[in-house]
């Protein structure tokens, strides 16, 4: 048994000897990984020129404002539209182009009007009736009924059909919306399998049914982005009471560790008790309603989002999942009992190193205030680069024209020498582009733009790993609490952290930022594939996406506790990495049985918080409690601001439960760390508190137990 345990630590690295000097993190270091130091400030540079350049060439307005096919802002003071505030498309189907995500352009003729059309028309209809004077105001500026009804199609002089619209942040778009499962356009009504009474709408059925898939997308994206203007308010609020209550149980847990763990763990499964009897009784409550038997199936897509709360297989569906979730949780904490109560000690520890070093508490919101900087300049500059492109224009010839096809400009087109050898072409706008070096280099500049939003990103959140690792490690090494406890231990970390290991930090935020773009890349390269039929293509893909994610994923965790070796030791990433690992290889069984037990306790706390905030938003928003009179503003789906609630409610718990987190992973690699270097005795006594010491060793002790016999 002695040989076989030589050979496993041979194989998993030396373990650590006893060292007399060793007081915790040691403050004589010198400075690691420069060149990668030197490449992140070079990298910076580079980025804040491309921010210069974008900022130099780019236009927002573009993205704020409407702007026609022309390239002219509508309604702005100074230009020919401005009595046209509103911006109407031809053919507002094409919106749901890829190519508007790219150049934020619509690939459709677009006009600025005083008005948006009132009234249903067609082209066919209006060109020859006394409609046709009102039709004639969302044609091209100089439109002449000259032509054919195909020649005025087929130039774009006009568009085919005009649907009643409503402006929306200075653009039409068409009134409909879903209505109990009717579509309402204007006055007008069908049913939306089309079974519904035709006898005033065959026209608009027929004009409207082939863009009505990806209008009713657009649609969804503008009544939310109307949602979030007028519910914002009491989003704040909303995520004001999840940092208070995050801040509460934090604070109660630093004092009554062990009872807050056990009333976490009550709470959580109350509440999703609670979520299957709300589940029951509105399944039940459906029973015999009409229309309340429809599959989801049968129903298919709908952009509201509660016409599904009307169905009976909706709440079976939510019914069965927290079910599932309830029994996973209740058997876990079954087999898990023991465990469970070694990652309470972990718990308790980790609340006193909170306490000795409160400051730690609000050290997240340095990080929240970083990443906002961060993500403040990758999307200002992402929307820079995104307007950059220019309005080309080239030549339109229906002859033979030697120069159809070629850049022009329309001011100086007439009096040009191509006008004088093709007297019948023009010059008209194209699109938006550029044919500089500095437009074919948009891509990969926005390929630049996310990459080192990736890698500054992880910057941030490596530097406040590191800083919190250095501090709680010193809490850990002083043999007298709180005594030993250097001053202000994580302004020290902090200072140490950036003084000597930025460029340990950019090594492993690089890692990680290589893997993530190439993530993206594969994300886009599957959705341009989505078309295809080639199944071997899609299941390669599969697996590439699957790999990297799972690479993403052991690079993180192997990050984060190189960042506590390298808070404690000071030595480069790389001997850092390998350290962190042998280490934890060297002690698996306790990796499994405290480190992951921990790591779920938090999750269900994280639950807990979710959980409460989103009962109480979906139950204000749906006016169900009222603090006063009509308190919740009127919504088109209530559940925008209720998701939104509930993802930043997560995200704010989990920023609070990440101190925890990093102080029970840094004492935990401290506890395996003292384990081997000191035995117990006076000579070299264990830096671990004497509480800690009885249940972890008597835990580890059963464990090693079990796992020899199992062998």
């Amino acid at each position: 048994m002695g040989g076989e345990r030589q050979h496993y630590y041979g194989k998993h690295g030396t373990p650590q000897k006893y060292d007399p000097t060793f007081k915790g993190p040691i403050y004589h270091r010198g400075c690691t990984d420069i060149i990668c130091c030197v490449f992140l400030l070079l990298a910076i540079v580079g980025y804040v020129a491309v921010g210069i350049i974008a900022w130099t060439h780019g236009d927002p307005r573009k993205v704020i404002y409407p702007t026609d096919s022309r390239g002219e802002f509508c309604g702005q003071k100074g230009t020919k539209n401005a009595n046209k505030p509103y911006l109407f498309y031809f053919n507002i189907g094409k919106c749901a182009s890829p190519l508007v995500l790219l150049e934020f352009q619509c690939p459709t003729p677009q006009i600025c009007v005083e008005k948006c059309p009132d009234r249903y028309l067609t082209y066919l209809n209006a060109h020859k009736s006394q409609d046709f004077q009102y039709y004639k105001q969302f044609c091209v500026p100089g439109f002449q009924n000259t032509k054919g009804v195909t020649e005025v199609l087929r130039d774009g002089d006009c568009p085919a059909v005009l649907i009643p619209s409503k402006p929306l942040a200075q653009r039409c778009f068409p009134a409909i919306h879903a209505h109990k499962g009717v579509l309402m356009v204007g006055n007008e009504t069908t049913y939306e399998d089309g079974h519904g009474s035709r006898k005033n709408i065959t026209e608009l059925v027929e004009g409207a049914k082939k863009a009505n898939g990806v209008l009713e997308a657009r649609q969804l994206a503008m009544r939310i982005f109307e949602d979030y203007t007028v519910s914002w308010y009491w989003i704040v609020i909303g995520l004001v009471i999840a940092m208070l209550m995050s801040l509460l149980f934090i604070v109660l847990l630093r004092f009554l560790a062990g009872i807050m763990v056990w009333v976490m763990i009550i709470m959580v499964v109350l509440v999703l008790g609670y979520g299957i009897f709300h589940c029951y009784m509105e399944y039940v409550r459906l029973r015999g309603e009409a229309g309340s038997d429809i599959s989801l199936v049968d129903l298919g897509f709908q952009t509201d989002l509660r016409v599904y709360l009307h169905l009976r297989q909706t709440w079976m569906a939510f019914m069965i999942i927290l079910s599932i979730l309830e029994a996973i949780i209740i058997l876990l904490l079954i087999f898990l009992r023991k465990r469970i109560l070694i990652a309470i000690a972990l718990i308790k520890e980790a609340s006193r190193a909170v306490g000795y070093v409160m400051c730690s508490l609000l050290y997240p919101l340095v990080t929240f205030l970083l990443l906002c900087l961060c993500i403040a300049y990758w999307a200002s500059t992402a929307v820079f680069l995104s307007t950059s492109n220019e309005a080309v224009y080239k030549i339109f010839d229906d002859g033979t024209c030697q120069f159809a096809g070629k850049t022009c400009n329309p001011e100086t087109f007439t009096s040009s020498n191509e006008s004088r050898l093709c007297p019948g072409a023009h010059c008209q706008f194209a699109f938006y582009g550029g044919e500089s070096g500095y437009h074919r280099a948009l891509l990969g500049l926005q390929i630049f733009n996310a990459f080192m939003f990736f890698w500054l990103a992880n910057f941030v959140l490596a530097l406040g790993q590191v800083t919190l690792a250095g501090a709680f490690a010193s809490y850990y090494w002083a043999l007298h609490k709180p005594d030993d406890l250097p001053a202000f231990p994580l302004f020290s970390a902090f200072g140490r952290a950036l003084r000597y290991h930025t460029g340990s930090l950019a090594f492993g935020a690089l890692i990680l930022a290589i893997v993530q773009i190439i993530r993206v890349m594969l994300e886009y390269l599957d959705q341009r594939l989505k078309a295809a039929e080639n199944k071997f293509a899609k299941f390669l893909m599969t697996c590439l996406k699957c790999c990297f994610w799972c690479l993403e994923k052991f690079i993180r965790f192997l990050n984060r506790n190189a960042y506590i070796m390298i808070a404690i030791y000071g030595t480069n990433f790389c001997t850092s990495a390998r350290n962190a690992f042998f280490l934890l290889m060297r002690n698996i069984i306790r990796v499994a049985v405290l480190d992951k037990v921990t790591d779920f306790l938090f999750l269900l706390g994280k639950l807990l918080i979710v959980g409460s905030v989103g009962i109480l938003a979906f139950f204000f928003f749906t006016h169900r409690i009222r603090i006063v009179q009509d308190t919740a503003p009127p919504l088109n789906y209530y559940w925008v601001p209720i998701l939104t609630v509930i993802i930043g409610s997560y995200l704010i718990a989990h920023g609070f439960f990440s101190v925890y987190g990093m102080c029970v992973d840094t004492l935990f690699l401290c506890f395996c760390e003292d384990l081997e270097r000191n035995d117990g005795s006076q000579e070299r006594p264990y830096f671990m508190s004497p509480e800690l010491r009885d249940i972890l060793l008597k835990g580890s002790a059963e464990e090693g137990k079990r796992a020899e016999v199992e062998e």
